[in-house]
C-alpha cells in the first residue's frame, strides 16, 4: 500500500498542471509556450529516465531506490512551491518527474515479485488506479484547488503525503531483490534519451497548440519535425543496439521481453488505448469551455466522475481478472471504448453536458476493463528476471502514448479546423468540426483494440496457479 500510494501521488503531478497555465502566464509574466513547458518538461524527463530504471532495480536494492524516488520528488515539490520564477517552477518539475520516473517501475516490479500469479489480477487493478485515474483526475484537482488558492498550494498540499511516504518508506521498506553487478552501455542512456527524448518533445510540441495556442503550435512546426526525425533515428539505433547487448545480458531495455506474443500483444493495445485516454482528456476541456462555454472548473468537475468510477472499477476487474482471465474483459472493455468515440463524433454545439458526462462515464469503464487485464497477462507472460525491463518498457509507452494520443487528437482537430474556417465556417462552428473529425480518427484506430482483443492470451503461470 505504501508503494501504492506513493505512486499515486507523483503520476498525480503529471497532468495537475494543465488548468494552471493561465495564472502562471499572469503570475510569472510568460507566453502560452513557455507555461506549457511545465507539462511537457515533466513528460519529456519521464520517457528519459524511465528506460534507465530497468538497469535501476537489477543494480539496486529496493530501499534505496525507493528512498531515492521519494526524496527527488519531495525536493522537487518543496522547490516548486518555492518557486519565485519560471526557471526554478521548470527545475522543480524536472526533480518531481525522475522521481516518479522511478516509481512506477519500481511498483509494478515489485508486485510481480512478491503477489503469486493467481492473485496478481486484484494487485494490477490497484496498479491500474494510478497509472490511469491519477493522471485522468489531475486536472480536475488543480482546478478545484486554482479555485480558492494560488497555484503554489497545488504542491503545497501534495508535499507532507510525499514527506510522510517517504518517512515510512525509510523506516519499514524492506528489500525484495538481490543487486547484480549490471554494468551501465553510457552509449544506450545517451541513445534512449535522445530516442524518446526526441518523440515526446516533438509529439508535446505538436500537441502543446490546443485551444487558444494553436498559432504556437505552428510556429512549433519545424523544431517538431527535426526532434522527431532525431528521436526515430536515435530510438532505431538504440534498439539495435539493445539487440545486440542483451546476447550478454548487458542490454539498459532488454527486448527479449517481446518475445512473448502476450506481452508485445498487451503492450500494443495499452498503447492504443492510452492514446485515447490521453486524447479525451486534451479534447473535451477545450470542447466543453470554447464550444459549450462552460467554466474550468465546471468542465474539472465533469471529468472526475469518470476518473473516479475508473478507480472504483479497478481493483474489481482485477478480481474478476483473477477469475475469468483477461479476454471475457478486453472484448467487451475494446467495444465499450470505441462505441464511445464513435458516439462522440455526434458532438454538435448544442450537445448537453449530461451526455459528455454519460459518455465519459462509459469509456471510463471500458478503459478500466482493458488496463488491469492488459497490465497483469503482458507483464505475467514474460520471464521473472526480466521484470523489470518490462515494467520499464510499460511505464515508457505509457507517456509515448499519453504524447501521441495528444499530438494526434489535436493535429486532426486544428487541420479540420482551418478547413472549415476557409470555407467560411464560425469559429465555433469550425472548433466543433475539428473535434469531431478527432473523435473520428480515434474511433477508426480504437477498432485495432477490437479486433485484437480476440487474441489476449491468459499467461501460462497464471493457468496453471488457477488450475
Amino acid at each position: 500500500m505504501l508503494l501504492l500510494s506513493s505512486a499515486f501521488v507523483v503520476i498525480l503531478n503529471e497532468t495537475i498542471m494543465s488548468v494552471a497555465i493561465s495564472k502562471l502566464m499572469n503570475d510569472l509574466g510568460i507566453d502560452a509556450r513557455a507555461a506549457q513547458w511545465l507539462t511537457t518538461a515533466f513528460m519529456l524527463t519521464m520517457a528519459v529516465v524511465i528506460p534507465i530504471t530497468g538497469f535501476l532495480l537489477q543494480r539496486f536494492n529496493t530501499r534505496p531506490v525507493f528512498i531515492a524516488a521519494m526524496s527527488l520528488f519531495s525536493f522537487g515539490t518543496f522547490v516548486a512551491a518555492m518557486s519565485p520564477n519560471f526557471e526554478i517552477l521548470l527545475s522543480a518539475r524536472i526533480l518531481q518527474a525522475s522521481g516518479t520516473a522511478i516509481m512506477v517501475p519500481l511498483l509494478m516490479t515489485t508486485l510481480m515479485t512478491l503477489v503469486p500469479e493467481n492473485e496478481r489480477g486484484k494487485m494490477m487493478g490497484n496498479v491500474s488506479i494510478v497509472i490511469s485515474v491519477a493522471p485522468a483526475i489531475g486536472p480536475t484537482i488543480s482546478g478545484v484547488i486554482l479555485n480558492v488558492l494560488t497555484w503554489q498550494w497545488m504542491f503545497w498540499l501534495i508535499l507532507p503525503i510525499a514527506l510522510a511516504s517517504l518517512w515510512i518508506g525509510i523506516r519499514r521498506i524492506e528489500n525484495i531483490s538481490e543487486p547484480k553487478q549490471v554494468p551501465i552501455d553510457i552509449i544506450s542512456v545517451i541513445l534512449s534519451a535522445f530516442g524518446f527524448g526526441g518523440l515526446i518533445f516533438g509529439l508535446s510540441s505538436i500537441g502543446g497548440g490546443a485551444g487558444d495556442d494553436a498559432a504556437a503550435s505552428a510556429d512549433a512546426g519545424p523544431a517538431a519535425t527535426i526532434a522527431l526525425v532525431v528521436g526515430g533515428v536515435a530510438l532505431i539505433t538504440f534498439i539495435l543496439r539493445q539487440l545486440v547487448l542483451q546476447r550478454k545480458d548487458r542490454a539498459l531495455l532488454d527486448l527479449r521481453t517481446f518475445a512473448s506474443r502476450p506481452f508485445a500483444l498487451a503492450v500494443s493495445m495499452m498503447m492504443i488505448s492510452m492514446g485515447s485516454l490521453f486524447g479525451v482528456v486534451i479534447l473535451l476541456p477545450i470542447y466543453t469551455q470554447d464550444v459549450l462555454e462552460l467554466s474550468p472548473l465546471t468542465t474539472g468537475l465533469l471529468l472526475l466522475p469518470g476518473g473516479l468510477l475508473m478507480g472504483v472499477l479497478a481493483p474489481i476487474v482485477g478480481r474478476l481478472f483473477d477469475r475469468f482471465g483477461a479476454k471475457v474483459l478486453v472484448i467487451p472493455g475494446s467495444l465499450v471504448v470505441s462505441g464511445v468515440l464513435w458516439a462522440m463524433t455526434l458532438v454538435s454545439e448544442t450537445t448537453p453536458a449530461w451526455v459528455l458526462l454519460c459518455g465519459h462515464l462509459v469509456l471510463s469503464t471500458g478503459l478500466a476493463c482493458l488496463f488491469t487485464p492488459l497490465m497483469t497477462s503482458g507483464l505475467g507472460s514474460v520471464r521473472p528476471e526480466l521484470y523489470s525491463h518490462g515494467s520499464a518498457i510499460v511505464g515508457t509507452v505509457q507517456q509515448v502514448a499519453g504524447a501521441t494520443g495528444t499530438a494526434l487528437f489535436v493535429t486532426v482537430m486544428s487541420i479540420r479546423s482551418n478547413m472549415a474556417l476557409s470555407a467560411g465556417a464560425t469559429e465555433t462552428a469550425a472548433l466543433t468540426a475539428g473535434i469531431k473529425a478527432a473523435f473520428f480518427t480515434g474511433a477508426i484506430i480504437s477498432l485495432v483494440t477490437v479486433v485484437a482483443a480476440w487474441f489476449v492470451k491468459q499467461p501460462v503461470a497464471t493457468k496453471k496457479a488457477k488450475a
